[in-house]
């Protein structure tokens, strides 16, 4: 039973992390039809951003204030990946929409070259982020142990989950993002400036694989391909629950973490990769638009 609870326990924690970096892929490729192959490179810049701030804390800041370094990070990272992410949409990605082909070829030559820029920055050796003093250690309830690092994240991506749903749903952003998602033409027509809404929705799903970069930190070390290591879940995520879908992306990356880490449990992690892949395409077989179908009016489509 305590392994069992165990393994829920992370599974829901490799979850929350997936949920965070697959929320700016639904986003984005259920708006713009983006196949954003470089969104894995924005988690690792959101990575690095955190060592560099842990890095000017310990460098010039007394030591009991150290520890508020992550919670300078986060928002640090958050902002450098919205810049990145808004300055390739603006010169790369706006000039590919409807070719979904290009834009995939276009963002994986990015991601290379970003990998390559990190390596000439950092080194190809690993780098590492020291928790907080107050998220080391854990919680111990019957036997069963809860990583405060852990609990954190999971907090962490619940208030940017919630933060995402009022942007979508409860402001006018929102409802012009979701206006041009179902009808372009028709949102253009009601006076929404369509390329404004392209830009600050792919800023905004950088960003959040920024603060999902600021989460992965805190788990193991951080190099040039970190971001490689969770951006096929967060595509399969997506993919499951429904492009372009919030709850569709939660139900997804939900399903994806858990079955990794218990199919992990009893096999390896190449078979476990491959048994969630499998499960998924079997899905998909069955329904190819995955849980969820955004409603459209478009007769295009």
């Amino acid at each position: 039973m305590e392994q069992f609870v165990n393994t829920l326990f992370n599974g829901i924690s490799l979850s929350s992390i997936i949920l965070l970096t697959s929320i700016g892929l639904a986003i984005t490729f259920g708006l713009m039809r983006v196949i954003n192959m470089a969104h894995g490179e924005f988690i690792m810049i959101g990575a690095y951003m955190t060592y560099v701030v842990q890095e000017i804390f310990n460098k010039y800041l007394p030591s009991g204030l150290r520890d508020i370094y992550y919670f300078i990070a986060i928002p640090i990272a958050f902002l450098a990946t919205f810049l990145i992410g808004s300055l390739l949409e603006r010169f790369v990605i706006s000039r590919l929409y409807g070719r979904e082909i290009d834009s995939l070829l276009a963002t994986w030559g990015i991601s290379l070259i970003l990998q390559q820029a990190a390596r000439s920055i950092f080194g190809t050796q690993g780098v590492n982020v020291n928790a907080p003093s107050f998220l080391k250690g854990g919680i111990t309830i019957g036997g069963c142990t809860f990583s405060y690092n852990r609990l954190f994240i999971i907090l962490m991506v619940a208030l940017c989950l919630l933060g995402v749903w009022f942007i979508m749903y409860k402001s006018n952003f929102g409802r012009q993002m979701r206006a041009v998602m179902q009808n372009r033409t028709m949102a253009q027509c009601m006076g929404i400036n369509s390329r404004k809404v392209d830009n600050i929705t792919f800023a905004i799903g950088s960003g959040l694989a920024g603060i999902a970069g600021c989460s992965v930190a805190l788990l193991g070390s951080i190099d040039s391909t970190v971001g490689q290591n969770y951006i096929v879940n967060s595509f399969m995520a997506v993919v499951l629950g429904g492009v372009g879908k919030l709850t569709g992306t939660v139900i997804g990356s939900a399903i994806i973490g858990s079955a990794s880490i218990f199919t992990e449990n009893y096999t390896s992690s190449t078979i476990a990769k491959a048994i969630v892949l499998l499960i998924v395409i079997i899905f998909l077989q069955k329904r190819p638009q995955g849980l969820f179908v955004i409603r459209s009016r478009n007769l295009d489509e």
